[in-house]
């Protein structure tokens, strides 16, 4: 069993693959605790825990905690990028609008695109020697747009040394909250409008200008097909039209509401609120097969300002972008 107590860690981790948490789990590999006090705990929290650090709950530590030894002050971007991360999964609709996520490591990335005509989808019966239909996959013309978001770490040692862990992870993950949802503007900027390759979403015409029905619901569902209407998107202007409409108003779905928050389910598909969207339109889409997120690297911290001068300004970004993956499966209803 390797052990965790002699391990020495150093800013240089950061670099490795993996960041550090993959290095420490190379070091420490967590298989090697099966059956013990310690299973469940992954290297950077075994870490935590030999240097006594508790970072939630009541009884957390003081930030100056993380800086009483040099091995100790070297967790503290780690500790800084999973409370990012932990606001962005809080806040976070993109899992139920994306169909697959990419991580590349340089800034340069293509999409793939497979325009099948309505001709090529048939599958049509083929006979004894004659030629197998072709669907054929080529990269798109432009490059997937990355956005490096984030936010700029402003504080001294001083000011947060006497500062609860637990507190500061409340402020850091808003930190996460707020690259969350500049995500999600850019994802629902690609939806509407195309990865710029000349694939914006088409529009299902409502039947009443500025009134949204029941029966414009069942045309975007018509529209999709032969994909799955299973999220729709919306801004809180339709989102109060929708949630009013006569036959969403079962006494089940208010009781949900309600009680839970849960939002209804119209035609089975999950409905999601969206502020950061324009009034004025839905987006319905099939998430399995709608939309690709590119990322370059995850959450990244400045270790080396968070370590060598405690603090000060650090800058906490995340990069990453979208693209359409088949042009028909989201549409708008406007």
């Amino acid at each position: 069993m390797a052990n965790f107590e002699n391990i020495t860690i150093e800013k240089g981790m950061y670099q490795a693959k993996g960041g550090l948490s993959g290095a420490l789990e190379r070091l420490d590999p967590s298989e090697n605790y099966t059956g013990t006090c310690l299973e469940g705990l992954d290297a950077f929290s075994r870490q935590l825990k030999r240097f006594d650090i508790r970072v939630s709950g009541r009884g957390s530590d003081c930030v100056e905690k993380f800086f009483q030894t040099s091995n100790s002050a070297a967790l503290f971007p780690e500790y800084v990028s999973r409370a990012v991360r932990q606001g962005m999964e809080r806040a976070d609709i993109l899992p139920n609008l994306v169909a697959t996520v990419t991580d590349i490591e340089g800034m340069d990335y293509r999409s793939v695109v497979s325009d099948a005509t309505e001709d090529d989808k048939s599958l049509k019966v083929v006979g004894e020697g004659a030629v197998i239909p072709q669907t054929t996959v080529r990269t798109r013309e432009n490059l997937v747009k990355l956005h490096k978001r984030g936010r700029m770490l402003v504080a001294s040692y001083e000011a947060l040394r006497f500062q609860r862990l637990d507190l500061f992870t409340v402020t850091l993950s808003q930190i996460g909250a707020y690259i969350a949802r500049a995500q999600l503007r850019d994802a629902i900027d690609v939806l509407l409008n195309g990865d710029g390759n000349n694939n914006a979403a088409a529009n299902v015409s409502v039947q009443t200008a500025g009134e949204l029905g029941y029966a414009d619901l069942l045309a975007l569902w018509a529209q999709l097909t032969p994909y799955e209407l299973n999220t729709i998107l919306a801004p809180t202007q339709e989102m109060q039209q929708l949630l009013a409409l006569p036959q969403l108003q079962d006494a089940n779905a208010g009781l949900d509401f309600q009680g839970s928050g849960k939002m209804i389910t119209p035609l089975g598909a999950a409905l999601l609120h969206a502020p950061e969207m324009t009034a004025g339109r839905v987006i319905g889409l099939d998430k399995n097969c709608a939309l690709e997120m590119v990322q370059a690297g995850g959450v990244t911290t400045d270790y080396d300002k968070l370590i060598d001068r405690q603090l000060e300004r650090a800058a906490i970004t995340c990069t990453a972008g979208f693209a359409k993956i088949f042009t028909e499966a989201a549409k708008t209803l406007s």
